[in-house]
């Protein structure tokens, strides 16, 4: 049986976004989606009933306003992809730490670049929370780009390379587009800048796991046309950049520690706010 993938929707124009990306996934990959509205009153309104307003939200709300919303989702979905399995759910609760939770037996969870939340736009908003936490790749969709674009991977020195260039691979592969992946060294700076230290090349030595792990890449694809570039530069700078031009940006998170992913100035965050393409943030497998 295939895992599902999760969309978060909340009616908003960002949520039509990912669930469009979401059936186009399904119907390559023969994924049922699965949407879910998380409906956050219910744990928000201890908190407001202490502030004087006019009225707390009826009951009948769910009824005529959020079913509603996920009955117009499944039946656009159907109209869309007629062949994908669609389910819908509504969960009393905030969005990011359910998200979280479904995340343990999904196989993708898809988000819009923003959305009604409560917490929206801030740090520690839901893209930003389930990207840095989730338990499989999390996809948030940005921006518009031609069916024919290439995927754009971009990857490090850590244990992270080989899952986000395997996921990567794996989408350009389906999608039957370039594969673009980028290895980036950031420059050095400081009191080894004016030094012999600086070269601003990648030496041989430092290229040989990069060039292994796309050597493994190629073998595994020898019908995928797979670019590797290497340089010294910011990544979070050359992977925006790249971003332009590409369908599907994949990186990698750092895991699920309190402050994993959401430290100020990381690669995976900075680029939810930049990529001028969609961004897949992979995870270790669980």
């Amino acid at each position: 049986m295939h895992r599902k993938i999760i969309v978060g929707y909340d009616g908003s124009s960002y949520s039509h976004a990912a669930l469009d990306w979401a059936l186009d996934e399904a119907a390559r990959t023969a994924a049922p989606v699965h949407i879910i509205y998380a409906d956050e009153w219910p744990v928000l309104a201890p908190a407001a009933s202490m502030v004087p307003s006019p009225a707390l939200r009826p009951e009948s709300y769910v009824v005529d306003v959020i079913n509603g919303t996920l009955e117009h989702a499944v039946a656009r979905a159907k109209k869309i992809q007629p062949l994908v399995d669609v389910t819908s759910t509504v969960i009393r609760a905030h969005a990011a730490p359910a998200l979280i939770d479904l995340s343990k037996q999904a196989q993708l969870i898809v988000l819009g670049a923003r959305g009604h939340s409560a917490v929206g736009g801030l740090l520690g908003s839901v893209s930003s929370a389930v990207t840095a936490h989730a338990h499989c790749p999390v996809v948030v969709v940005r921006g518009e780009a031609a069916a024919d674009a290439p995927v754009v991977a971009g990857v490090d020195g850590s244990a992270m390379a080989s899952p986000v260039l395997a996921f990567a691979a794996a989408q350009a592969a389906e999608r039957k587009v370039p594969l673009r992946v980028i290895r980036a060294w950031p420059p050095v700076t400081g009191l080894w800048e004016e030094t012999p230290m600086v070269t601003n090349k990648v030496t041989d030595h430092e290229r040989e796991p990069f060039d292994t792990l796309v050597t493994v890449i190629r073998d595994e694809y020898p019908d995928l046309v797979v670019e590797a570039e290497a340089t010294v530069a910011h990544p979070a700078a050359v992977l925006t950049r790249a971003s332009t031009g590409a369908q599907l940006l994949v990186v990698g998170s750092r895991g699920h520690g309190a402050f994993s992913g959401l430290l100020l100035g990381s690669v995976s965050q900075h680029l939810l706010r930049h990529s001028a393409c969609t961004v897949a943030v992979v995870h270790r497998e669980i």
